[in-house]
């Protein structure tokens, strides 16, 4: 059986799984309105992988017979000074995610809860994948500064991010 302990942090991350995905939305607000279709495809994926992760935990609290408690999730910003500054700031945000997964992942071990311990193997190895993409963006948005035909070139590449569940 699952401790309390542990579902709360577990119930502690639905909620901020939740808040990634409402924040990678309000990014694709924001790329919508600046019209830049490609930019706001990669965030709707985002949003959507987000919403996975959140569901993940979900069913595994369940699964592990503790109590889903969802919380009031936060208002995340709706407007970022340029692409550059909105991906820095993803960048930023997943950064702090994979802290809260290895804080998971040392109470799981802490607790010696080993299924949950091998439950979020899976999630340590997302938060690298997750940095990278994000990070790889930020560079070329660097690299091109303020090039218009640079920036529309990187949104077309965008545009071709597809979900896998």
């Amino acid at each position: 059986m699952i401790s309390e302990k542990m579902v709360r942090a577990l119930n502690d991350q639905i909620n901020a799984e939740l808040y990634s995905a409402y924040l990678y939305y309000a990014m694709e607000a924001y790329f919508q309105f600046n019209n830049l279709e490609g930019f706001a495809n990669w965030m709707n994926v985002q949003t959507k992988e987000e919403m996975t992760h959140a569901s993940k935990i979900y069913d595994f609290i369940n699964d592990r017979s503790g109590r889903v408690e969802l919380a009031e999730i936060e208002k995340p910003s709706v407007n970022w000074a340029s692409p550059l500054a909105a991906f820095e700031a993803s960048y930023k945000h997943e950064q702090f995610v994979t802290d809260r997964i290895n804080k998971l992942v040392e109470l799981a071990n802490g607790e010696k809860d080993h299924a949950t311990a091998s439950f979020l193997k899976w999630f340590v190895d997302e938060q690298v994948e997750e940095e990278s993409s994000v990070i790889k963006i930020v560079e070329k948005l660097k690299l091109v500064k303020d090039s218009a035909g640079s920036l529309l070139m990187i949104d077309h590449q965008l545009a071709k991010r597809e979900f896998k569940a």
